[in-house]
């Protein structure tokens, strides 16, 4: 097993989950009271759900495209969505 990998993707995502909409969201559910349990698997599948799109999405990308263009569009794509979010917050 690469730990190196597994480490660095764990620090990497957990990081940029913290404090994010979806942790947010989770928060909200589970201060109902309700059945915290249910939020957490709810909010847990969610993001397994979306880490295997990822995942599956990644692995197919690079089958066809070299993995600097894969970073090079992933960067503009984060920057992109990075400065669509200050421009639309700083108008509300």
């Amino acid at each position: 097993m690469d730990w190196k990998l597994l480490i660095m993707t764990f620090v990497s995502i957990f990081l940029a989950e913290l404090g994010d909409k979806t942790q947010l969201a989770t928060i909200g559910f589970a201060a109902s009271g309700k059945s915290p349990w249910i939020v957490f698997f709810g909010s847990a599948g969610a993001l397994i759900l979306t880490s295997i799109l990822g995942v599956l999405i990644g692995t197919g990308l690079q089958k066809v495209l070299p993995i600097r263009i894969i970073h090079i569009v992933s960067g503009f794509l984060f920057v992109g969505i990075g400065l669509f979010l200050i421009v639309k917050n700083t108008r509300s």
